[in-house]
């Protein structure tokens, strides 16, 4: 599972990490909790006279479906199960057409302990360098909206999971995943990455290849990842800030808001 992250890259640096365009409007904001319905940067490729442009949005964490009545679906649809991507009406059209990339400096996932205890972790690469989860994108049109009112689109996306690996896997890191939750988001990395975004409908048997492709390398890349502690205080969405990340640290009420970047 995928419900709170980190992203907290400059604007620059992300554009320039994902080898993008920046949206005309792009704004961003520093976050160390990140929460479904937030508005966090997606990467996509649409086709500009004819040629693959690769683009840094910003979307809403939570897919809202073209079909939906309201905006109130992507409450649920915040993380998408890479098995059913096919059968859910909520991201069949999606995985179809409309596929992206979530980037992350690293996410959090609570893991069990004795007497109902839990305490939060925090999964990020061994390099520093930013994770780049599969996605799916949709735009919704509000119909309390004029046609021409600019404020009509929403954009949405949510993060595809897969089964996390077995607890029991030699590789220490893996197996320790596998401990700590038993999903864990589709990480994309080079040739994978590239195919992912690329712009075009597919067929479902074309879909599935891709999708398959990414899910034969998703431990590989999962292998050299690092799980540390977290804050507890993550917990509270109204907490913001670097010392999250530092499991002794006191809560720090002056980050509580998240900035510009």
């Amino acid at each position: 599972m995928c419900g709170r992250y980190v992203m907290a890259r400059a604007s620059g640096d992300l554009v320039a990490e994902a080898e993008a365009e920046a949206d005309a409007n792009l704004e961003l904001r520093q976050s160390w909790n990140i929460a479904p319905t937030s508005d966090v940067p997606v990467v996509l490729e649409r086709l500009l006279d004819g040629a693959a442009v690769r683009q840094v949005h910003v979307a809403r964490w939570g897919l809202v479906p073209a079909w939906a009545k309201d905006i109130s679906v992507g409450v649920r649809a915040f993380n998408a199960r890479s098995e059913t991507l096919l059968e859910k009406p909520t991201f069949r059209d999606a995985v179809l057409a409309r596929r992206c990339a979530v980037p992350m400096e690293g996410y959090y996932e609570w893991q069990s302990g004795p007497g109902g205890t839990r305490k939060p972790c925090y999964v990020h690469r061994a390099d520093g360098k930013l994770h780049w989860f599969a996605g799916l994108y949709e735009w919704w049109a509000d119909p309390a909206l004029a046609a021409d009112d600019p404020n009509r689109w929403l954009l949405s996306a949510s993060v595809i999971t897969l089964a996390s690996p077995d607890p029991e896997d030699p590789s220490p890191v893996l197996s320790r995943l596998g401990a700590l939750h038993g999903r864990m988001p589709l990480p994309l990395a080079g040739e994978d990455l590239d195919r992912w975004i690329a712009p075009g409908t597919l067929n479902a048997t074309a879909a599935l290849s891709l999708l398959g492709t990414a899910l034969e390398n998703a431990y590989a890349a999962a292998g050299e990842w690092k799980i540390e502690p977290a804050n507890p205080a993550v917990g509270n969405v109204r907490h913001d800030g670097p010392w999250l990340l530092d499991a002794d640290a006191e809560p720090n009420e002056t980050d509580a808001e998240a900035v510009l970047f």
